[in-house]
């Protein structure tokens, strides 16, 4: 008997309007959108298959022109709405995004202001863009979390954006290392440390604390594998559980996979997902999902790379406490 809900990321477009260095989908102009009618035959499979949050990331899915009537289809289908975006879009959107039940949204904010945040996504204005949208989305009740990517380049940035999203009334926040095709280096992991784990320690009645593992590994041995060799923390062996409970769908290649970071995999082993249609029939649970899934279950924690700090928690979470909070995925 589940006694959790499960997550199902929908890829909606890859379209983007930010210039973000790390991102493959940087300035795309690419015209996929995962349609309403898709979205409407998705649904019933998805409450059969036991989701209850549903997230649309993209690409930016601000940029999706029925981007709220999606989010009004999904809540009035008793699901809790979500969507990540770099923010830009927000301002403007929060209000009818709010009023057609969007219950959390995610803004990837990767600096302490925009003289830094907006060099890193290379898109002026961003960073005061996002901050204002969280605001404006918090006060018309929708729980506001950010995103950040950090690495060398912004490591020593994160005690003042701390602070930043503590006094904006951000209530979550997801600090993820930096992945890029080759090994990052720090020069002092002490003084990564030194800077970062006050971040971690904090008293979470002053300041926002983030949620998961620290991005450099809780652990001597995960921060000698993070500092050594860019190997990001993972969920604990010898199982990972958060392909329990996620479905990923790539709308635009058709594609189900059992976490919202194995598609961004690149080389690793083990099976590519499964398909969303079978004979052109949307099906959730297929036996190839399962076998999918059932894979990164068991091999997960070993053959895995580019683990989110959140999803790692996650899954310790679950295998620690059986239980775990709301979104924190």
């Amino acid at each position: 008997m589940r006694t959790r809900d499960r997550y199902l990321f929908i890829r909606i477009l890859e379209a983007c309007n930010a210039d973000c260095f790390m991102c493959e989908f940087a300035l795309s102009r690419d015209t996929f959108r995962f349609s309403p009618e898709d979205f409407d035959d998705l649904l019933p499979k998805a409450r059969d298959a036991g989701v209850g949050y549903v997230r649309f990331t993209g690409g930016e899915p601000l940029m999706h022109p029925d981007v709220v009537e999606l989010v009004r289809a999904g809540t009035a289908a008793g699901m809790k709405m979500s969507l990540i975006t770099n923010g830009s879009l927000l301002p403007r959107m929060a209000a009818a995004l709010a009023a057609a039940g969007l219950a959390q949204v995610i803004v990837s904010l990767d600096g302490a202001s925009g003289a830094t945040h907006d060099v890193y996504r290379r898109s002026p204005g961003m960073f005061d863009s996002g901050l204002r949208g969280l605001r404006e989305a918090a006060a018309l009740g929708v729980l506001p979390r950010v995103n950040t990517v950090v690495g060398p380049h912004n490591y020593t940035e994160m005690p003042r954006l701390q602070e930043v999203l503590t006094g904006a009334g951000v209530r979550q926040w997801e600090l993820s290392a930096l992945k890029l095709d080759r090994t990052i280096t720090y020069p002092d992991a002490d003084h990564v440390r030194g800077v970062c784990d006050p971040i971690y320690d904090a008293d979470p009645a002053s300041l926002l604390v983030p949620m998961g593992k620290r991005f450099y590994g809780d652990t001597p041995q995960e921060q000698e594998r993070y500092f050594t060799g860019s190997v990001t923390p993972r969920a604990a062996e010898p199982l990972c559980h958060v392909a329990d409970d996620v479905i990923y769908v790539d709308g635009k290649y058709g594609r189900m996979y059992a976490c919202s970071c194995i598609p961004h995999r690149d080389g690793d082993e083990g099976p590519g997902g499964a398909p969303l249609r079978e004979q052109g029939v949307i099906r959730l649970d297929t036996p190839v999902f399962r076998a999918h899934a059932d894979y990164f279950r068991e091999r997960g924690p070993e053959v895995c790379s580019g683990c989110s700090t959140t999803a790692a928690g996650y899954s310790d979470d679950v295998a620690r406490l059986g239980a775990v909070g709301a979104w924190h995925y």
